[in-house]
């Protein structure tokens, strides 16, 4: 489990760790805002597009040799990106960290199914979800730590011991598949392609929505970009339809209790990533906090996660997944509707025991609902599960990115109403995940 632990830590804090060092890689290398972005999009587009993929190798060949190959790839690939002295070598080796980051995740929660025995599967996806959680947020500050003493390659250069550490002790404790794969499974190098074409013409198309140019609208390009997303999406899943053992697990969607913890996740993530874009501008912009003060009320967040998260790892087999979840919802939509109601001079307090009820509907809501996501399919499509449970959660942060980019182009965050819309949807968004994880509770 500890070989769990650091391998998806790692994985998920890198999708973070370096947007605190843009602004520096960009003048140091000599390249423009906007082509420094993508040493954070490449790992991003590469982890979304090749989690299904591989999870779906894992299925096949084993979830401990996708994860240590992934390991290895994301550990030669931080090398690469330490070492890198141009803007293009240090987007390729981010690409192949993306790579690597992917077969973690992928198999990720199907080894800890594997590790741990069902009666106690629960405190299992407990544990992952919180570092999932704390990683995820915890980027800017590990990056904040390490370029306070030292240069921007060292944020690559410090996962090369932990990586080697990690995968030697992986092969020693990773268990082996427990059951032989699904009948019909197979790997279609065709189906990856159509996979890797839907989502990166829709996440490419998504992050365009949000570039604006002299005050005019989104870039055309953007919506031609969707639009191509979604014919060959359409195209695909059609085909996916046809197939005994898809990669796109669309069997798996015909499982209710499974589509509706995938909406909930969607929704949760979603609320999430606008909630922690817009609330840095509405404590520094609006209410005039320090960057300081700003931090540390927003720790609360996480803090409140670490704390909850184990108790939702206790309750789950006592109380219905989909009803703790929608408890869960229900407190982080009421920190967000309360945070966004905030007065125009709230003290501290006021401020954190919201955010701290934020965090706490979050870790109640996420360990359940993995934990749905995780068992309700066969054991022997755990992989294709597992890759779901990656692909909500980048679904739902780049879909929330994308909501907050059209909210700031239509009210700009600096006279403070954009940040209260904001944090409203976030709210709604919420309240909708809890909808449909209550909904579980009507049985399978």
């Amino acid at each position: 489990m500890m070989v769990i632990i650091l391998g998806i830590a790692v994985a998920v804090l890198d999708g973070t760790i370096v947007n605190l060092a843009l602004p520096g890689i960009a003048r140091e290398l000599n390249a423009s805002a906007s082509h420094a972005i993508w040493v954070v999009n490449a790992y991003q587009i590469a982890i979304l597009v090749l989690l299904l993929p591989l999870a779906s190798l894992g299925d096949l060949v084993g979830y401990r040799r996708v994860y240590l190959v992934g390991m290895a790839f994301f550990t030669l690939a931080s090398l690469g990106a330490t070492l890198s002295n141009s803007l293009g070598t240090l987007i390729a080796a981010r690409a192949l960290q993306g790579l690597g980051a992917a077969g973690i995740m992928s198999v990720n929660a199907a080894l800890v199914r594997l590790i741990y025995p069902s009666t106690k599967l629960g405190r299992g996806m407990a544990i992952n979800s919180l570092v999932v959680a704390t990683a995820s947020v915890a980027g800017p500050s590990v990056a904040a730590a390490i370029l306070s003493v030292a240069s921007w390659p060292w944020l690559f250069a410090l996962n090369v011991p932990l990586g080697i550490a990690v995968f030697f002790l992986g092969m020693q404790s990773l268990p082996a598949n427990r059951v032989a794969p699904a009948a019909g499974s197979r790997f279609s190098l065709i189906d990856v392609v159509l996979n890797i074409a839907m989502f990166s013409l829709i996440f490419i198309g998504a992050d365009r929505l949000g570039v604006r140019e002299g005050g005019q609208g989104a870039d055309p390009m953007a919506w031609v970009l969707l639009a191509a997303g979604i014919v060959v999406g359409v195209f695909y899943l059609l085909r996916q339809r046809t197939l005994a053992v898809p990669l796109f697990p669309v069997d798996l969607m015909r499982i209710p209790v499974f589509a509706l913890s995938m909406c909930s996740s969607v929704g949760a993530f979603s609320a999430q990533m606008l909630s922690y874009i817009a609330l840095p501008f509405m404590l520094l912009e609006t209410l005039h906090r320090s960057h300081i003060e700003a931090g540390l009320l927003i720790t609360a967040w996480p803090l409140a996660i670490v704390v909850a998260a184990p108790v939702a790892g206790r309750l789950i087999g006592r109380v219905p997944d989909g009803l703790l979840g929608g408890i869960g919802m229900a407190l982080m939509a009421l920190g967000l509707a309360l945070l966004a109601a905030l007065p125009a001079d709230p003290s501290n307090l006021n401020i954190v025991w919201r955010m701290a009820l934020c965090g706490a509907g979050f870790g109640l809501f996420q360990s359940p609902n993995n934990h749905t996501i995780v068992t309700s399919p066969p054991p022997q499509r755990s992989g294709a599960a597992s890759g779901m449970l990656g692909t909500a959660r980048l679904t739902g942060q780049t879909l929330g990115a994308v909501m907050l980019a059209a909210i700031f182009s239509a009210w700009g965050p600096h006279e403070g109403r954009g940040q209260v819309i904001a944090l409203a949807v976030a709210a709604a968004c919420a309240a909708l995940a809890g909808v449909f994880s209550v909904l579980r509770t009507r049985g399978k």
